[in-house]
Parts: C-alpha cells; sequence; structure tokens
C-alpha cells in the first residue's frame, strides 16, 4: 500500500522524500478520521441503543453502571484499538512509540473502567437492606488504591521498558514510606472493619461525638472519614479510626426502642413545703387525678394512727398528708395518662436530695416518639402544665432574685419608711 501512494504521489512529480513526508501525514489524517468515526458511532449510535435498552428493562444493576460511566469510558478504548491495528504501517521507531503510547492510554482508561465498575457495585450494594448494617464502601476504596497502585507500577514499566517486577522489588524496600503516606488509610481499613463487624454505627444513625463538634445523622462511611450532617445542616468530618479510640454516643438504641427520654426537674422552695389543712384535703378531692388517691391515702392513714393510738392535734404525731406529697402524687397520675407518653417504658416522678436551689422533683418518662420536633413539643407541654399548678398545691417554684425583686424590696422598704 505504501509502495502504491508513493509512485502516485512521485508520478505527480514529487520528490521522494516530501512524497514519504506526505503519506504518513495523510496516513495520520486517516487514522485520525477513522479512529474519530468509530468514537462517533460507539457513542451516538451503539450507546444510545444499548441506554435505551438498559432504561427500559426490569434491571437496576445495568442502569447503576450506565450512570456511572462505565460503558461510556469503555467506549473510549474503541480508538486506541484502531491507533493500536495501524501502528505497524510507521517506521519502527515510531511504530514503538505508539504502542506504548496505546498501552499507556489503555491501561489509564481500564483503571478508570474498573474504578466506575467498583463504584456501581457500591451502588446496587445499598439498594440492600444490608447496606445500613455492613456497608462496603471503605473495602471499595481499598481495592481502588490497590488498582491505582498497580495500574500505575505497570504504566510506569511500560514507559520505561522494565519489569513490573523489578519495580515491585523497589516498592518492598520502599514499604516503610509507604506505611507512612497511607497510615490514615490504613488505620481506616482496620477501624470500618471494626466498626462493620461490631455494628458501631451505621449510615443514618444519630450519632454525637462532642470533640469534633458532630451532632447529626450519619450520611456517608468510606475508608478515611465518615461525614455528619449536623442539626444545623453543617457538615462535620471525622477519621474514621477515630470512632474506634475515642468515645461517641449513637442514638440509635433510642430510635429502636420507640422512645425519646425527658428527664428533668423544677425546684421547689422548700419554705412552702406544709402539712395539708382539711381545707387543702377538701379541694384536692376536687382534682380528678387526685380524688381516688386521696380518698385511698386518708384511709390509710387513719387506719394507722388509730392502731397506733396517735394524737392527731399535734401535727408532728403519726402520719399525715403534705402539699408536697399530694403534688407528686398529681403529677405521677398526670403523666400516667398524658397522650404523648410511652406507658410501655419507666415512668418516676422522684425527689431529689435538696440543694441551695430548693428540693427537686424530677421527672423520668419516655415520649412516645422519637422526632425532635414533637418530642420537645410535648416535654413543652409537660412543664407547662406542671409549673402552672405549683401554686395550687400552696408550693413556690424556687427562683434566685431578679432585679425586679430587688426594687420592689426596696420599694417596700421605701414605702414603710
Amino acid at each position: 500500500m505504501k509502495e502504491y501512494v508513493l509512485d502516485v504521489l512521485i508520478g505527480y512529480g514529487m520528490k521522494g522524500e516530501i512524497a514519504n513526508y506526505l503519506f504518513y501525514a495523510l496516513l495520520v489524517a486517516f487514522v485520525a478520521l477513522i479512529s474519530f468515526t468509530a468514537n462517533l458511532i460507539t457513542k451516538k449510535v451503539i450507546l444510545r441503543i444499548l441506554a435505551h435498552y438498559i432504561r427500559n428493562n426490569r434491571f437496576k444493576w445495568d442502569t447503576i453502571m450506565l450512570e456511572r460511566r462505565v460503558f461510556q469510558r469503555m467506549s473510549h478504548i474503541v480508538p486506541a484499538i484502531i491507533i493500536y491495528g495501524f501502528a505497524s504501517v510507521f517506521p519502527e521507531d515510531v511504530e514503538a512509540k505508539i504502542y506504548i503510547g496505546v498501552t499507556v492510554y489503555i491501561m489509564a482508561m481500564a483503571m478508570l473502567i474498573i474504578s466506575s465498575f467498583l463504584d456501581s457495585v457500591n451502588d446496587i450494594y445499598n439498594n440492600f437492606e444490608v447496606s445500613k448494617t455492613r456497608p462496603i464502601k471503605g473495602y471499595i476504596q481499598v481495592v481502588k488504591i490497590f488498582v491505582f497502585v498497580i495500574g500505575g507500577i505497570l504504566i510506569i514499566a511500560e514507559v520505561i521498558g522494565q519489569n513490573p517486577l523489578v519495580l515491585l522489588g523497589g516498592i518492598g524496600a520502599l514499604s516503610a514510606v509507604l506505611l507512612l503516606i497511607f497510615q490514615d488509610s490504613i488505620l481506616g481499613l482496620v477501624a470500618g472493619i471494626q466498626l462493620s463487624s461490631n455494628d458501631m454505627v451505621r449510615v443514618g444513625d444519630w450519632i454525637e461525638m462532642s470533640n469534633y463538634g458532630a451532632d447529626g445523622y450519619v450520611i456517608d462511611i468510606s475508608l478515611n472519614t465518615v461525614k455528619v450532617q449536623n442539626f444545623d445542616k453543617t457538615i462535620t468530618t471525622i477519621p474514621t479510626y477515630k470512632l474506634v479510640s475515642d468515645s461517641f454516643k449513637n442514638w440509635r438504641g433510642m430510635v429502636e426502642t420507640g422512645g425519646r427520654r425527658i428527664k428533668r426537674s423544677i425546684f421547689i422552695d422548700t419554705s412552702s413545703i406544709s402539712f395539708c389543712s382539711d381545707e387543702m384535703i377538701k379541694e384536692f378531692k376536687k382534682i380528678h387525678y387526685l380524688k381516688d388517691y386521696i380518698i385511698k391515702k386518708q384511709k390509710e392513714i387513719e387506719e394507722y394512727n388509730k392502731k397506733n393510738d396517735i394524737d392527731s392535734s399535734i401535727k408532728v404525731n403519726g402520719r399525715r398528708l403534705t402539699n408536697i406529697g399530694v403534688f407528686r402524687a398529681y403529677i405521677d397520675n398526670y403523666l400516667k395518662n398524658h397522650p404523648g407518653l410511652n406507658k410501655e417504658m419507666l415512668q418516676i416522678v422522684r425527689q431529689l436530695t435538696p440543694r441551695e436551689y430548693g428540693l427537686p422533683i424530677e421527672i423520668y418518662v419516655f415520649t412516645k416518639t422519637t422526632k425532635w420536633v414533637e418530642y420537645e413539643g410535648i416535654q413543652s407541654d409537660i412543664f407547662d402544665h406542671i409549673l402552672a399548678v405549683v401554686p395550687e398545691f400552696g408550693l413556690k417554684v424556687f427562683q434566685n432574685p431578679t432585679g425586679y425583686d430587688f426594687r420592689s424590696f426596696n420599694n417596700n422598704v421605701s414605702g414603710g419608711k
């Protein structure tokens, strides 16, 4: 073929050297045209037909591979194969360089294809329920690192014309340097295995890690990092191995049980605590949540005092109802009848050790919902009511004096003078 083209060009009066250069110029243009045409046909015709078939079948895995551009990247190899096939027409020195260039290009594209394929595998796996408890993204990234390292060695070996095993031997001598470079990746791999095997954290878990300012939902677990979307929509990135070496709080158990805890106290001024008078007991009997309690308690106290021959004219003798005890019983019955609380979980209304702020009455219950907004609404509703009914029992909520209190005191003192 070459001789025929040269004869034709020389026949038109061209010199042999110019005809030779022109031949190779025409050959380059011809190969480029064929490669461009083949690439165009592959992308515009074959890939479109393939994409149409993929999007209209019942399988999801091939759609994911299409979205990850696996087939698109495979189409880039077609022009390289054509150029490789025409390489033998060029001079030997040029032919060798073409072979090297095309080989390097094909290996680079192969690495990208494998990378896209591995991403597709991860996406396909994420469609299964098991992916929430056993993510494989970290392992996929390890395989990617291995592929790119091996691919890089093969490319360098091809360019310098050396046996890849020689380069691998040299890398063995540099193992300490490589361990330093990939330290985070190695730690992340080990941590990922521990997190997965012990089911310590999953995508979608609400975790709290105050050392890193993380308080929100896990949105991604990779080889090196765990991404947490905080409730203010900021993203906190935590090294994967830190979830093993440091402590963090996972709220998954709370979500799975279906109840979120309320644990809060109100402080009662101890100076307002007293025995109940007959008038107070009479009023308490009118309260729906206390009627049965008062009747039962009165009977129990009367029987005890009578049995032990107690002189009830002295208040400190025997047993008596107190306003703080009746108040605690009211809260207990109120909570048992609250529609927003989980009756299957622990409910306690208890006194804590008196402090400088008064007597703490602690509410310890669980809501039916774990959603933040609904939880806060239920908690606020409960304490709105409790704080409002405190005076009905002759009690006072403790509060440090404010500027208004001091001004009132001064005005009273001044008025008294």
